[in-house]
């Protein structure tokens, strides 16, 4: 496991009680939320493990809430979450799930705006620390500590090698790539981890590379 500094080892500065419970959901939701690109009008939010037996105790679910309003750990309004979500008119659903996950502290969250859908799967690791899972039901495996790129493309020759020489060319250094795909040939997912922030026209010459479906760009969290 990477730290980047003795925060990560101590844990966030937080709205309690709980580091995994209360900070942890809080990251997943933000992340979700920068992944999306904005706030969602709906979110149905699917808890599993520990998430499901003790949300509300722990206040898992306005964290959640509020990291997709755009609060961070810190943030005194996470309290008010339930309320401030339906002031911003963004309408969210808990379902309590008992499927077994691979970590007991899961949230799957499907986020809803007009034609935008998108499904985010974290997990709270302990200390504040989060990872996405999955996206859109493609297994990955990102922390939000680092700025990314998420890259849905054609599941075909020489798609991969266009974008990793765009990166090259611009002099971005890669720390950590994932390909996944559900079938052969269809639309496969790339999640690049970078060492630094890209450039937007970087990002759009990514964009415009053959076979390149779609791009997500994810913030550092």
């Amino acid at each position: 496991m990477k730290y980047k500094s003795v925060f990560d080892i101590i844990g966030p500065i937080m709205v309690g009680p709980s580091s995994s419970h209360t900070a942890g959901a809080a990251r997943i939701g933000l992340l979700a939320r920068n992944l999306f690109g904005g706030q969602p009008d709906h979110a149905d939010i699917y808890l599993y493990g520990s998430f499901k037996d003790t949300y509300k105790g722990h206040g898992t679910d306005v964290a959640l809430i509020g990291g997709l309003l755009g609060f961070d750990t810190d943030d005194d309004r996470i309290i008010t979450a339930h309320a401030l979500a339906e002031e911003a008119s963004m309408h969210v659903q808990f379902i309590e799930m008992d499927e077994e996950r691979s970590h007991p502290n899961t949230a799957l969250l499907h986020l809803v705006k007009g034609a935008e859908r998108l499904t985010v799967e974290g997990i709270s690791i302990g200390g504040g620390k989060i990872e996405v899972v999955s996206i859109n039901d493609y297994p990955i495996n990102i922390s939000g500590n680092y700025p990314a790129l998420l890259v849905f493309h054609k599941d075909t020759f020489g798609t991969i090698a266009r974008v990793t020489t765009i990166l090259g060319n611009n002099r971005i250094n890669v720390s950590q790539m994932n390909v996944s795909r559900k079938e052969k040939g269809d639309i496969a997912l790339m999640t690049i981890e970078l060492d630094d922030t890209i450039e937007s026209a970087v990002i759009e010459e990514v964009r415009q590379a053959s076979g390149v479906d779609r791009v997500i760009e994810m913030e550092e969290n």
